[in-house]
């Protein structure tokens, strides 16, 4: 794992420590419809329908999203169990986070 990709995982626990950072599937379909999500991030072994259910719904609320990571490492980023979504409600961080994935030459989906 190169450098930019583990900021990139610190980064989500910085993220939940300060409070922007919606975990669970059902928090994160709320944070979108409430259009505090500013970034979704999916992992890449969630089920087809998750996934499918996730870029629509990202789509029509024009909320910006990407596949990358496994459910075990988002989950231990942010210092829980295996997660298949996570939401992202600040700015700052979004621009931050999507700048290490840039960097970080893997490929990511959205």
């Amino acid at each position: 794992m190169n450098q930019n990709l583990k900021n990139f995982y610190q980064l989500l626990g910085l993220s939940l420590r300060a409070g922007k950072l919606v975990v669970g599937e059902t928090l994160c379909q709320k944070a979108i419809r409430m259009r505090k999500a500013k970034l979704v991030i999916i992992s890449e072994e969630a089920s087809p329908n998750t996934l499918k259910k996730f870029v629509n719904m990202c789509k029509y609320y024009k909320t910006d999203y990407v596949v990358v990571g496994s459910k075990e490492m988002l989950g231990r980023a942010v210092g829980k169990g295996s997660r298949t979504v996570l939401a992202v409600t600040d700015e700052g961080l979004k621009e931050a986070l999507l700048k290490q994935l840039q960097n970080s030459e893997m490929p990511v989906r959205g």
